[in-house]
């Protein structure tokens, strides 16, 4: 709990409603998590996921107290290494890394059960990562960033297309396995503590396809990598995987889901810098797009979308910031 003699020192947030805060004078090292808004899944979700990552050994925070009426938890403190700061440092330990970050993702999706317990005692059933939910998603590309660059008298026509294009990528996802989805599985939300790679930020985790996951790692707009390196990463985790998956139903999948995120990541950006004054975000559009392009281009079921964002955005439009 927090004590009147507890210094905090506001450390740097995210895209959520949160705010956080590390207790600067503790013997035990400790975040605080603020959380107003949207405080049934910052904190009393967070913890329940949380306390289903620890039980299945993987590294996530334990909580170490809370105070829901004042919007607050307090949990453990993975300090600053985050594999995204560790890799703008030095990129010679890219591959390791990213191994390490794949093998995590290999623990993670052996996770057989879907319920936890909160610090309330109440038991939280992980929701399903269903087509509804993608197709929301991917549709935030539409509400917000298309709005923005499609002619208005072209605009209900390309809703209608984009819609259609959208439903039918989701009618071809072919794996019918379904594993725990971090959601957010990339190389800010992956840290580096005690000597492991450990996962924060789980509050949105559901139950999904496998190829998510490994595609939000891999293309990732926060990290820029090359075909060739996304390539090898990729065949790494096929070789952990071999016994559960269908190389063809997996490659499938994850090109569908990388094009599917990044539509939605776009669309996301455009709203924090629209509606929440978040303007940071808007510098890795274009390379979100780089990564949708890389992908629509491997596959013949992509050229209808392929062809409608051609002819509605231009690579000025694509490169602007």
């Amino acid at each position: 709990m927090l004590q009147t003699n507890d210094k905090l020192k506001k450390i740097k947030g995210d895209a959520s409603f949160r705010s956080f805060y590390r207790k600067s004078l503790s013997k035990k090292k400790s975040i605080i998590v603020f959380a107003s808004k949207e405080k049934e899944k910052n904190l009393l979700i967070y913890d329940a996921i949380n306390s289903l990552l620890i039980k299945n050994k993987v590294l996530a925070p334990k909580l170490y107290s809370e105070n829901y009426k004042k919007n607050y938890i307090e949990i453990e403190d993975f300090g600053d290494d985050s594999v995204f700061s560790l890799l703008k440092k030095n990129k010679n330990q890219k591959e390791t890394l990213y191994k390490k970050s794949i093998d995590l993702l290999g623990v993670i999706q052996k996770i057989k059960q879907n319920r936890s317990k909160n610090f309330k005692g109440k038991t939280y059933k992980i929701p399903i990562y269903d087509n509804v939910k993608l197709f929301n998603e991917a549709n935030l590309f539409c509400e917000w960033y298309a709005k923005k660059f499609v002619k208005q008298n072209k605009l209900a026509k390309f809703k209608i297309d984009i819609k259609k294009q959208i439903r039918f990528l989701l009618t071809h996802l072919q794996s019918k396995e379904k594993v725990f989805v971090h959601r957010d599985f990339h190389v800010s939300n992956l840290m580096k503590f005690k000597n492991k790679i450990g996962v924060i930020d789980s509050q949105d985790a559901l139950i999904g396809n496998r190829a998510y996951d490994l595609a939000s790692l891999i293309d990732d707009v926060r990290f820029r990598t090359d075909e060739i390196f996304k390539n090898k990463i990729y065949r790494y985790y096929l070789k952990l995987n071999k016994k559960r998956v269908n190389k063809a139903t997996l490659l499938s999948d994850f090109e569908i889901l990388s094009i599917l995120r990044n539509m939605k990541i776009i669309g996301i950006f455009t709203r924090l810098a629209m509606r929440d004054k978040k303007k940071q975000y808007l510098k890795l559009i274009p390379y979100a797009w780089k990564l949708i392009e890389l992908r629509i281009s491997n596959n013949k079921k992509f050229s209808e979308l392929k062809s409608l964002l051609e002819l509605n955005f231009s690579k000025k439009i694509r490169n602007q910031k």
